[in-house]
């Protein structure tokens, strides 16, 4: 009898035990909070509010010619203005994005962008293939242009065959030179190249070139203002194309992008039309 009861009291000793067993593993299974891992999930949010706030405090870099008015010029208070200045400045509104604006130069400008110092360019640029091929990335179009011969106020020149033997000058890598070179064997003309419009509108008036070849809103703001002795004969404008931003380096998509969108968006809500007829209106 006394070897039985000793048996049932062993059993019943290894179940307890087993059963005390069981419990521990059970509670090991659960995940204990412990200062380290607060200080870590402390950390990780941390680094990541900063990168938020890093990714909100970016300045883009925007260059943009001097003088290209209506587009972009210093208006007689010395401020800095034009379509191209309103727009950027509707479209990072809109998009709730920041930039410094740099007037350097056409040529200036594109370089640099190409170099890495400036992220992107806005200076009435027309979107054309070579551009494309040489690395430009463009933005949808935000406004149309043709290129006109432009002459001398009281000009004898009426048409292409009158600028035979004659010199023609152009802004260089420009929309504008493109049109000049692709007519000057046709017409038998020369053509000489300058860094920025005033340069190359004095050179007309003054008579050493018998031509000048711009944008035809930039010409007939100026001629409209009298603030230039210059006029444009009939028939002597190109097919229009498209002025875009355009970035130079992948990375600076971004940017791109929300230039985009917010064109769009002011396209929608009348402000674009709005800046667009300030202007030329």
């Amino acid at each position: 009898m006394k070897k039985i009861i000793a048996l049932l009291l062993c059993v019943s000793t290894v179940a307890l035990t087993m059963v005390g067993c069981g419990s521990a593993s059970t509670e090991a299974e659960a995940p204990v909070a412990t200062e380290e891992t607060a200080e870590a999930t402390e950390s990780a949010e941390s680094t990541e509010a900063a990168t938020e706030n890093e990714a909100s405090d970016k300045v883009w870099i925007v260059a943009t010619d001097t003088v290209f008015k209506p587009f972009e010029y210093t208006n007689e208070n010395n401020e800095f203005v034009g379509i191209d200045v309103d727009l950027l400045a509707a479209i990072a509104e809109d998009q709730g994005f920041k930039y410094e604006l740099q007037s350097l130069g056409w040529d200036a400008a594109v370089a640099a962008v190409q170099s890495g110092q400036a992220d992107a360019i806005i200076a009435g640029a027309t979107i054309k293939q070579e551009r494309i091929d040489s690395g430009w990335i463009f933005s949808d179009g935000y406004y149309d242009a043709t290129q006109t011969f432009t002459v001398a106020a009281g000009s004898d020149i009426k048409s292409f065959e009158d600028l035979a033997g004659k010199n023609v000058a152009v802004k260089n890598a420009t929309a504008g030179a493109d049109f000049a070179n692709s007519l000057k064997d046709q017409y038998g003309f020369t053509v000489t190249v300058f860094e920025d419009s005033p340069t190359m509108y004095q050179d007309v008036i003054l008579g050493n070139s018998a031509a000048c070849v711009e944008d035809t809103p930039i010409m007939a703001c100026s001629i409209k203002e009298g603030s230039l002795e210059l006029e444009i004969p009939e028939g002597m404008e190109s097919e229009g194309a498209p002025y875009g931003f355009a970035i130079m380096d992948p990375k600076n998509q971004e940017l791109l992008d929300m230039f985009n969108a917010g064109l769009a968006n002011i396209k929608a809500n009348g402000k674009y039309q709005e800046i667009i007829d300030s202007y030329l209106k």
